[in-house]
């Protein structure tokens, strides 16, 4: 167990770390305007780290011990569809549906 001096120097660190990162953009670069290669590449931030949040949650979950999930893979298929088609609010409802509506009828059975 981590002694409590260690967790809160750690915690402020982090803390100090995480400010002067969203500062180096918004405090420096706010009122500025951006090159349009950057702002280019930065519309990719949020497809690139959405999949890469989920796809270890989908390929190996914690709920199974590590072991593929139908109702999971269902549901990642889902969403990809949806989000493909029409957009990421709908992938979300759509993934999270079917996830339970899979969870619901696999368990069933």
């Amino acid at each position: 167990m981590i002694d409590t001096t260690t967790f809160w120097t750690v915690t402020l660190l982090m803390a100090i770390g995480t400010f002067l990162i969203r500062f180096s953009f918004l405090g420096i670069l706010g009122g500025r305007e951006l090159p349009a290669w950057l702002m280019l590449h930065l519309k990719y931030v949020a497809v690139a780290v959405f999949p890469a949040l989920i796809t270890p949650m989908v390929i190996w979950p914690d709920a199974t011990g590590g072991a593929i999930d139908p109702a999971r893979l269902i549901a990642a298929a889902a969403a990809f569809l949806i989000g493909w088609r029409f957009s990421v609010y709908g992938a979300i409802f759509a993934g999270m549906g079917t996830l339970y509506l899979m969870q619901f009828v696999l368990g069933a059975f």
